[in-house]
Order: C-alpha cells, then structure tokens, then sequence
C-alpha cells in the first residue's frame, strides 16, 4: 500500500531519533517467521530496552544518512527490520541470537556499533558484552581474588621470616 509523503516523512523522522539515541543497531531478515514469535520477540525486546521497526529499505536509508549507521546502507535488501539497542550495545544482539535459536528462519544481516558495520557472522562480538551489572560483578570478583592473593602472599612472607629468624 503506498504510503502519502507526510507517512514517509514521519516514519523517517522516528527512525532518524531512534537511531541517534541508540548505542547499536542490528538489521535483521524476518521472513518465514510466525506472528506469535514475532510478537514474543517484540515483548522481549520491550524488556531490554530494545527499540525494532520493520522499514522500507528506502526509507531506512533516508533515516539513517548522516549518522553513524550509516555504513549499514548496503544491508537493506528486501525485508528489513531494525534493532535498536537503547540500555546495552549488546542488547540486540544477544536478544536475536537467542531468538535465532527457535526461530530458523530469522536471519541476522548485520550490526553496527560506534559506526563500525559488523557483519552478522560475527554477532558474539555484540552479543557477549557484559551488562553493567555483570561487569561490575566480574570487577568485584577480581579485585576480592587480588585481595585475597595479597594476603596469602603477606602470611608467606611472615612464615618465610619467622623459619629463618628459628
């Protein structure tokens, strides 16, 4: 159905601002898909401050000229949706890989981060980024192991002192 140039417009215009406030993209084909899949996967999406439109491939790339996703242009061939990861760069990500896993037919095209096109074979780069929290578990977890490796050095050295002074 042709869209009159007032939609087109607004529809470049909400995919323009969700692009500038996004910390990545994935472009993904959902063709083959079923409709409760899709809608789980839009609920999920919800959940992870995830952002996705299904855009017409001229549309998206009137949306996206100009900004740093840019270099996702040559991806939009035939049915497109666009991922936008709003909390975590690697939200989107993580939420398609996952979501490839009972959905076959889904097909990740490629992503983008910081302006750098990565291509969907590489999706893990996205997808194993830690979240904030886990990040902040993983550092707790190094600096107690240092802590702790510290104070087993000092009591060696005060064993090491005490046999020698014997």
């Amino acid at each position: 159905m042709p869209l009159a140039l007032e939609g087109k417009k607004a529809i470049v215009a909400e995919v323009s601002e969700a692009a500038k406030d996004a910390l990545s993209v994935v472009v993904a084909d959902s063709r083959g898909v079923a409709v409760d899949k899709m809608t789980d996967l839009r609920k999920q999406a919800r959940e992870n401050g995830v952002q996705i439109r299904v855009v017409r491939n001229t549309l998206a790339r009137r949306a996206l000229t100009g900004t740093q996703w840019e270099c996702l242009n040559e991806t939009f061939v035939g049915p497109t949706l666009l991922a936008f990861s709003n909390e975590h760069p690697g939200a989107a990500a993580r939420l398609f890989k996952e979501f490839t896993k009972s959905a076959p037919d889904f097909e990740v095209k490629a992503l983008a981060y910081e302006g750098e096109f990565i291509p969907a074979a590489d999706i893990d780069r996205l997808a194993t980024l830690p979240t904030y929290d886990e990040a902040i578990a993983q550092l707790m977890s190094v600096m107690k192991e240092a802590s702790a490796g510290k104070l087993v050095r000092t009591l060696d050295a005060l064993r090491v002192q005490k046999e020698e002074a014997a």
